[in-house]
């Protein structure tokens, strides 16, 4: 349903861990490779990118009890960018220049990405990016493992639409690229289907935001016309917080304006009472209840790894599962590390996700996934109420933006482009926008 027709017409200071330099039986100490991990671990972000530091650790953990890879152990760097868009880039350079890392796992927000994406073009380098972002982007040294708006967004509004029958819309972002270009493509899509300007509200607010009464009071306001009203929130980081306490302050329930949230997911509620919030809802690929055999398998494996039966799993773990996992596969692929062997390697690998069925990497270094609709319980799990029939292959560029709609990426050769233009048969340039 949500596949794009086009496509599938011509694309089918750093930290070493010390716990991982110890020398293992079956491992030479300097035979190693190394594997950077670039998420904040102070700043607003840190309260959803520590748990990310934490589960690399984990699979790297795990991959070494197999043996590793190529028969070398696999070692952790962990670099801290604090919250800070610009030092990620700095971080990125150190893993790669100075640590000499294989691979790189990290990032969360969009801005973060779009500062590093410079130096894995130029060191030629690969990053594995675990994050629902924004699309409109697709680069040959990123692999996107996190959902692109076909994979999140746009069915989330489908199911608010088809099944909720809500009729306004208020967008409400955190101001920056992510929720900006994600908020484009939704008015465009609402609009296409009919639904008018004035029924849409759109609101911004910086990193961190606390203050939420005005805009709350704001949103209490606009659903009160007469017409089903939804909130549509790409809130990120620590904001979220204050933002549904002040929803439920203000005695704005999931039956009456409900929210499906695109950045919170058992992690940021662990931080929450989520007894008022109960009924509201989030889009991801992934929930901690999804019922598999291999998540439960993953859940067990993360408890014994922190040592604590509490700790949540959330939807880009799994990203980070499946990225780690495809990355390990293309790697003895290619019989190498080298990033241009990986890159040749990787187009087509599956690997299984945590929903009990398998995700691949497409040629426009997306993959995969099914799209899960899940309402807020009182314990901070999510009831999984709607999913996608099937998987959804990632659209890195919208069928919605006029800009966008020719545009398709396939890495292979001979193509090897980001951005072809299947109107005018040519390629505008390296995939980064």
């Amino acid at each position: 349903m949500y596949l794009k027709s086009k496509r599938r017409s011509l694309v089918m200071g750093a930290v070493i861990v010390s716990g991982m330099l110890m020398a293992e039986p079956g491992f030479a100490q300097e035979d190693t490779i190394k594997v950077g991990v670039l998420h904040s671990l102070s700043g607003t972000m840190a309260i959803s990118e520590t748990t990310l530091k934490d589960v690399m650790l984990m699979l790297i953990e795990e991959q070494n009890k197999k043996g590793g890879l190529l028969g070398k152990k696999l070692e952790a760097v962990v670099v801290d960018p604090a919250s800070d868009w610009p030092l990620f880039a700095e971080k990125a350079r150190e893993l790669i220049s100075v640590h000499g890392v294989a691979a790189v796992f990290g990032c969360w927000t969009s801005v973060s990405r779009k500062s590093v994406l410079p130096v894995f073009e130029e060191l030629n380098s690969l990053l594995f990016y675990p994050v629902q972002y924004e699309g409109e982007e697709s680069q040959r040294n990123v692999f996107y493992t996190g959902a692109a708006p076909n994979q999140q967004a746009i069915p989330a509004v489908d199911y608010l639409m088809n099944e909720e029958g809500v009729e306004r819309w208020v967008l409400a972002g955190t101001d920056y690229v992510y929720p900006q270009t994600t908020n484009k493509i939704l008015q465009a899509y609402l609009e296409s289907k009919g639904v008018a300007p004035e029924d849409i509200m759109v609101n911004y607010t910086p990193f961190g935001h606390s203050d939420w009464q005005t805009i709350v009071t704001d949103i209490k306001n606009f659903g009160s016309a007469g017409k089903k009203t939804a909130v549509v929130s790409t809130i990120n980081g620590d904001a979220n917080v204050p933002f549904y306490k002040e929803l439920a302050n203000q005695g704005i329930k999931a039956e009456d304006i409900p929210v499906v949230a695109f950045s919170v997911g058992e992690e940021e509620l662990a931080g929450i009472d989520t007894g008022p919030l109960v009924g509201h809802l989030a889009a991801w690929n992934y929930f901690q209840s999804v019922e598999s055999e291999a998540n439960a398998e993953f859940i067990e494996t993360w408890h014994a790894f922190t040592g604590d039966e509490s700790r949540v799993t959330n939807d880009p773990m799994e990203a980070h599962y499946i990225g780690f996992n495809m990355w390990v596969k293309a790697v003895e692929k290619a019989g190498t590390t080298d990033p241009d062997a990986v890159i040749d390697a990787i187009v087509g690998v599956s690997v299984p996700n945590l929903s009990g069925g398998y995700s691949t990497m497409m040629p426009n270094h997306h993959i995969t996934k099914p799209v899960l609709i899940g309402e807020i319980q009182d314990d901070g799990q999510f009831e999984i109420v709607w999913e996608t029939p099937g998987l959804v292959v990632g659209d890195e560029w919208s069928d919605y933006l006029p800009d966008s709609k020719d545009l398709i990426a396939d890495w292979r050769a001979p193509l090897s482009c980001g951005n072809f233009n299947v109107a005018t048969g040519k390629c505008g340039g390296k995939g980064i926008n």
